[in-house]
């Protein structure tokens, strides 16, 4: 089994009191992974795909996890995941949905476009703060997963 702490973790969030809140709770959980933060869905494809300010890998890695919100402007967390699932170097990077959204229809949606994990926003950061612990020992720890093309 192959600890992936140190690999780098995208984050899609488009609310920046949320994107602080989950950066904050990952430090409290003493998860030393690299957060690199989009805040619409085009910048996400942007940044997996390495277009644009992107393009250096060293700088913007891909991520071994992505955290994806839904309800996003420009392009929507669901766009982002079917884009990211047709893309043949990217299409196994475990994506965990971290939404406010518990309508079945958009919980249904997300898995059949190839989520890996469908989360609800918690109401307080100390509840955040143990969603980012399990995240961080079942994707990061304890998951065999895919390792990024180029690593």
């Amino acid at each position: 089994m192959e600890n992936h702490t140190g690999f780098a973790i995208l984050l899609v969030e488009d609310d920046a009191d949320d994107a602080m809140l989950i950066q904050r709770a990952f430090r409290k959980a003493k998860i030393v992974n690299p957060i690199q933060i989009v805040s619409d869905g085009d910048e996400a494809v942007a940044y997996l795909s390495g277009a644009e300010r992107y393009g250096d890998r060293r700088q913007f890695p891909l991520p071994v996890l992505i955290i994806l919100d839904l309800k996003l402007p420009r392009r929507s967390g669901f766009e982002v995941l079917e884009w990211l699932r047709s893309q043949p170097g990217l299409k196994r990077t475990p994506v965990v949905v971290l939404t406010s959204s518990k309508e079945t229809v958009d919980v249904n949606h997300a898995y059949e476009l190839g989520a890996n994990s469908y989360l609800l926003k918690p109401v307080t950061f100390e509840a955040l703060q143990e969603i980012m612990k399990t995240v961080n020992l079942y994707w990061l720890v304890s998951s065999e997963m895919p390792i990024p093309p180029g690593e």
